[in-house]
C-alpha cells in the first residue's frame, strides 16, 4: 500500500472508527441482552466443547496430558477460522453491501476493507479474552510461548483481507465468485486439520495437506495454545508470501477497477 494511501486512511480514521461502533452497534440492535450476546456465545461454545470431549467423550489429543487438551485443541482451531471467515466472507461482499456508499459519498475505497478488518479484530478479541480466561481457570495457559500468537495473527490477517480483497474485486463483476467460494469454504473448513490432528492422518494425506495455507496457521496457534510450544515458523513463511501476493493482486485489481466498480453497482 502507497504512503499516499495511508495518509488517507489516517486521515478518514474518524469515518472508520465510527463505522466499526456502527457495525457493532447494529448487530444487537433491538436485542434484549444487546452486547451480552458477545460473551454468552463464544462461552456457550467453550463451555459445551468441554464438557462434551473432556468430560463426556474423554477425548485425548495425542502428545497432551490434559483432560482439556483436545478442548482446548478444538476451541484453537474454531475460533482462528472463525476470524478468517469474517474476514474474508465480509470482505468479498464489503463492495456490493455499500453500492450506496461508494456512489454518493467521496472517501478513500479501501476504508472499507479495513473496517471489515477492525470490526471482525474486535469481535475475535471478545472471544478470544474469554478463551484465554478459560486456560487460566484450567490451568492450560502456555506461557511465555502465548507472545507467539501475535505474529501468527498479523500472518492471517494478512493472508485473509488479501484474500477477501481479491475476491471482493471480482465478485464485483462476476457474483458467482461469491457463491462459489462460499462453497469452497465448507469443503476448505474439512480439508484442515482443526477437528482432527494431523499427525493421526496417513504420511500422503499429510504431505497433501500442507499445501493447504491454513495448516500452517492452524498448526501454528494450536501448537501454542494446546501444546504450549514455540510453532513452527517456517511453515508459516508459504502463507505469509501468499498473503502478500493476495494484497498486491487485490490492491492491483482495485486500483485498475475502482472506476468500472462504481458503474457496475
Amino acid at each position: 500500500m502507497r504512503m499516499g494511501a495511508l495518509k488517507a486512511l489516517w486521515a478518514y480514521r474518524g469515518f472508520i472508527i465510527g463505522s466499526v461502533k456502527r457495525e457493532f452497534q447494529a448487530k444487537y440492535l433491538n436485542s434484549l441482552l444487546g452486547v451480552a450476546w458477545t460473551v454468552i456465545q463464544p462461552l456457550s461454545m467453550i463451555i459445551v466443547y468441554t464438557v462434551i470431549f473432556s468430560q463426556i467423550m474423554r477425548a485425548k489429543l495425542p502428545g497432551v496430558e490434559s483432560s482439556f487438551g483436545y478442548s482446548i485443541y478444538l476451541c484453537a482451531g474454531v475460533l482462528t477460522w472463525g476470524l478468517f471467515l469474517e474476514i474474508t466472507s465480509r470482505a468479498q461482499n464489503t463492495f456490493i453491501e455499500h453500492a450506496n456508499l461508494l456512489k454518493k459519498l467521496s472517501f478513500p475505497r479501501m476504508c472499507l476493507p479495513v473496517t471489515v478488518v477492525a470490526t471482525a479484530l474486535l469481535n475475535f478479541s471478545i472471544i478470544f479474552g474469554l478463551f484465554v480466561l478459560f486456560l487460566l481457570i484450567t490451568n492450560s495457559f502456555p506461557g511465555w510461548e502465548f507472545l507467539a500468537i501475535v505474529p501468527v495473527l498479523i500472518v492471517q490477517v494478512i493472508f485473509s483481507i488479501g484474500l477477501g480483497i481479491t475476491l471482493g474485486v471480482l465478485n464485483v463483476f462476476f457474483r458467482d465468485v461469491g457463491q462459489a467460494f462460499g462453497v469452497v469454504l465448507q469443503f476448505w473448513f474439512w480439508l484442515t486439520p482443526i477437528v482432527y490432528p494431523s499427525n493421526i492422518l496417513p504420511p500422503r494425506v499429510q504431505e497433501l495437506l500442507a499445501y493447504n495455507p491454513m495448516t500452517g496457521l492452524m498448526s501454528a496457534y494450536q501448537t501454542v495454545l494446546a501444546r504450549g510450544q514455540w510453532p513452527d515458523w517456517i511453515a508459516l513463511m508459504p502463507v505469509l508470501l501468499l498473503g502478500i501476493v493476495f494484497c498486491w493482486l487485490g490492491m492491483r485489481l482495485f486500483r485498475k477497477h475502482a472506476g468500472e466498480m462504481v458503474d457496475e453497482l
